[in-house]
């Protein structure tokens, strides 16, 4: 599959939602937004019509890449006990810098989110631990201070 997504059932679903919403909600309105503008004259100088278009605009960007999105989406398999470390996993490591432990989700890049601890598998960190096994050291090279962790634990 060309330009893979990779997402959750959880995280397809709620895209799904938010594309239903766009198309039978937003995009409605944007039209009789501009519609209503049309209704004011000159559309040269008609500031209401230039923000409803480009409103417009970014409502079918937005569609565009969702549905992009779903097309190519690959979904996420919640995975428990695995022997090595892969996307929809839950992994626990230790930063060897700061003896610090932290537990993270690898997901897809949409559903990252730092303080509910999901990791974008496009990540440096993920892309590091991406394939090791529980007891593996390896080294996130990809950022400013490159650092090792250890990988204490794989659910």
């Amino acid at each position: 599959m060309a330009n893979e997504f990779y997402i959750t059932q959880k995280g397809l679903d709620e895209l799904k939602e938010k594309l239903n919403i766009l198309k039978v909600v937003k995009r409605p309105e944007a039209s009789e937004r501009i519609k209503q503008a049309r209704e004011y004259g000159d559309l040269s100088e008609n500031a209401e019509y230039d923000a409803a278009k480009d409103e417009q605009a970014m409502i079918e960007a937005e569609i565009k890449k969702m549905e992009a999105q779903i097309e190519n989406a690959v979904v996420i398999e919640e995975v428990q006990g695995g022997k090595t470390v892969t996307i929809g996993c839950t992994v626990t490591l230790l930063d060897l810098t700061y003896d610090e432990e932290e537990e993270w989700t690898i997901v897809g890049t949409s559903e990252a989110s730092f303080s509910e601890h999901k990791l974008s598998n496009d990540s440096p960190l993920a892309k590091a631990i991406i394939g090791k096994k529980k007891g593996s050291v390896a080294e996130v090279t990809d950022v400013a201070e490159p650092y090792k962790v250890k990988i204490i634990d794989i659910k």
